[in-house]
């Protein structure tokens, strides 16, 4: 794949995952459609998987701030953060609707965890975290000869070295 082709690809799937995400936070703050105008209502679909409806209040909160952090620069750990939570949620949505057992609702939240995984996947180095061009991992000798895994990243806090 070239480096344009990877960008462009990068950038429509993130901008794909983004809509997703912060139209289903505010349409979970809201109550609202499962399909925007059309649809069951959350509420329904969320009690019917055995779930509590204040549940709702707490993705909607958290998507609305992920979905955003996707699309600006810097803050590469919330980014992270953001689609480990995007992951988390869309996996657990497909694994709700498998247990249903209704197979037709469970493709919805597979192509969007694809969507996820494909933004993830082509970032650019510098959205990346850690930054791939702090050199990623190294594996130094010490003087016991015993190795050492570091994460060369100067903006990391020593919590990153494991002896």
């Amino acid at each position: 794949m070239t480096s344009k082709m990877k960008v462009i690809g990068y950038r429509v799937t993130t901008i794909l995952i983004m809509l997703e995400t912060l139209a289903g936070g505010v349409t979970d703050l809201m109550h609202g459609r499962t399909n925007l105008f059309s649809g069951p209502h959350v509420v329904d679909v969320v009690t019917s998987l055995g779930y509590p409806v204040y549940l709702l209040a707490i993705l909607g909160i958290w998507k609305i701030p992920g979905a955003v952090v996707l699309v600006v620069p810097r803050f590469l750990r919330l980014k992270e953060w953001a689609y480990a939570g995007i992951v988390f949620e869309l996996s657990g949505a497909a694994a709700s609707q498998a247990v249903r057992g209704r197979p037709s609702d469970i493709i919805a939240p597979v192509v969007l965890l694809g969507l996820a995984l494909s933004s993830w996947a082509l970032r650019p180095p510098s959205r990346s975290f850690p930054p791939k061009q702090t050199g990623g991992l190294n594996f130094p000798a010490r003087a016991n000869k015993r190795a050492e895994l570091v994460f060369s990243c100067p903006d990391c806090s020593d919590w990153w070295r494991a002896t």
